[in-house]
């Protein structure tokens, strides 16, 4: 698991090899991820948006940009908690994500970013 915490935002994260499968005549290699997110502030914050870079051993690189996480843009009161489940689609067996959610103060209304650190995804079979 990694761990970050952002103007008293926490992000954990916890990755999982899901397995393989042919699209295309293409092995792909499929990656699940928990995301907890905590806040950890003295402020209600709202997640609005995010950013992800997902980076494989082939030197792909994809940028991932959307609205909420999950078709949701949680609200979280001092103490609260938010944990969601996502995956990605590699091509290769080892690759990192890394971002950013995009979240607004809802106490003053200001907006800021809450880093979400790079997390490795490896199937268990690969060597680095």
């Amino acid at each position: 698991m990694v761990e970050q915490v952002t103007s008293g935002i926490k992000i954990s994260v916890e990755t999982i090899f899901e397995g393989t499968f042919y699209k295309n005549h293409k092995l792909n290699f499929a990656f699940g991820y928990k995301v907890t997110i905590s806040n950890q502030s003295k402020s209600t914050v709202q997640l609005n948006a995010r950013h992800w870079t997902i980076l494989d051993a082939l030197n792909n690189t994809l940028e991932v940009e959307g609205d909420g996480v999950i078709g949701k843009k949680p609200v979280l009161s001092p103490g609260e908690t938010h944990t969601y489940n996502s995956g990605c689609i590699l091509n290769s067996p080892i690759g990192a994500m890394h971002g950013h959610y995009r979240m607004v103060n809802l106490n003053n209304t200001k907006p800021f970013n809450v880093t979400i650190p790079t997390f490795r995804l490896s199937a268990p079979y690969a060597l680095n």
